[in-house]
């Protein structure tokens, strides 16, 4: 079935924090707030701007979502709380997505957290050594064949993404340089080959072609063709050759000689998981598909100079969730154009906040917190100490 025209919808701000290892000293109340607030900055909006909210989270009460909005804002919005096991991040992107495009909003706030050699180009990864293949091999064995070193560990740690209208858009033309747009999406779940004694449609591979299909074809796109830049749910080093052989980017059965090529990184033909991907970036389960879509975001923006890819003009990601569910999304820009170099000067200015998200994890100040916050509906209740807390870890 051919996908039904959809009214344009696009990223037009992303934030996140560190991802670090899930000891409980940080709340997710304070994750949650750093992130939105850096998504609103970064989208040069204030919260009263935001007509939907979407909290998405793997483990938690049934509505702490509106625990984390609140603190930005009592403004009376619907606030939805989304658990779709590890693809929660971008199921919340598509539900987004689906409101704005059917015009039940122009702004939709998304935020979503949890209580190797590319991830050193990084500042957000829990992450940064590069291992050798014998480090990897001799790590301690999981589970045959996979060592702890091709497990994705499990992390804290969230990410926020505003999706806007074209309506939206067309009202701040100056923002239409670093607007993303969803050029095809599709969530798809499990086909009754769940059940066959398939290992690899347990791993989600049918569902992921389903998926990657319509999402291309609403994009316009051949996958092997046209994507520049992936990033697909690594959670073991198993999955990335399934999902590479499942998305289309190699033959079937010889994603292995891809990866043996060298054509997954840098030089190659594609540049496979920019970010670490799950393995070394981290795994913040409910964060990690909008984490994602950040980096991806900047990619097409220019702004990941220390990990660019040249030329780039559209971009795939894949989440998944066993049990089922999968999101596979094709990016590209507003403008259609392949992403620029930016110099992290010029993306600084251009931002307002001084310095390039993309290379550089940094805190935010008590200025810019008031940009964001409501200005008709805020309450310091709500927010209690988040601020300084957020402050005092920068």
């Amino acid at each position: 079935m051919a996908p039904k025209p959809k009214a344009p919808s696009y990223v037009l701000g992303v934030g996140m924090t560190k991802f670090i290892k899930p000891r409980g000293k940080v709340d997710y109340t304070e994750l949650g707030f750093e992130a939105g607030v850096k998504a609103m900055l970064d989208a040069q909006i204030n919260y009263d701007d935001v007509e939907q909210g979407v909290a998405c989270y793997c483990y938690g009460d049934s509505t702490c979502g509106q625990r984390v909005f609140y603190q930005f804002g009592m403004t009376q919005i619907p606030i939805y709380n989304v658990n779709n096991n590890c693809s929660t991040g971008s199921t919340g992107l598509a539900m987004a997505r689906q409101f704005v495009s059917s015009g039940a909003a122009d702004c939709v706030l998304v935020i979503a957290r949890v209580n190797h050699e590319h991830s050193t180009r990084n500042p957000y990864s829990q992450f940064q050594d590069v291992y050798t293949l014998d480090q990897i091999l001799d790590a301690p064995m999981i589970h045959a064949p996979l060592t702890k070193l091709q497990c994705c560990p499990t992390s804290d740690g969230a990410a926020a993404a505003v999706v806007v209208s074209q309506a939206f858009l067309d009202a701040r033309p100056h923002l239409k340089s670093q607007a993303v747009l969803i050029a095809g999406q599709c969530m798809a779940t499990d086909a009754p080959s769940l059940f066959s004694r398939s290992a690899i449609d347990l791993m989600g591979f049918e569902m992921t072609q389903h998926a990657v299909r319509v999402a291309a074809a609403e994009a316009g796109i051949d996958v092997a063709r046209d994507v520049q830049v992936v990033e697909l749910h690594d959670c073991f080093s198993a999955n990335e050759l399934i999902v590479l052989d499942a998305l289309g980017l190699a033959k079937p059965g010889k994603a292995h000689e891809l990866v043996r090529a060298g054509d997954i990184t840098y030089g190659g033909r594609y540049i496979v998981n920019p970010s670490g991907g799950l393995i070394s970036k981290g795994h913040p389960l409910g964060a990690t598909g909008i984490a994602q879509c950040a980096e991806l975001v900047w990619h097409l923006r220019g702004w990941a100079n220390n990990r660019a890819v040249k030329g780039t003009r559209a971009a795939l990601q894949h989440n998944l969730g066993l049990g089922g569910a999968v999101v596979v999304t094709v990016y590209k820009r507003a403008d259609g154009a392949e992403a620029p170099v930016a110099d992290d000067k010029d993306v600084g200015r251009a931002n307002g906040l001084g310095y390039n998200p993309a290379v550089e994890a940094r805190g935010f100040t008590k200025e810019e917190v008031k940009k964001v916050r409501s200005r008709t509906a805020s309450s310091d209740w709500a927010l209690q100490d988040t601020q300084a807390k957020v402050e005092a870890r920068f």
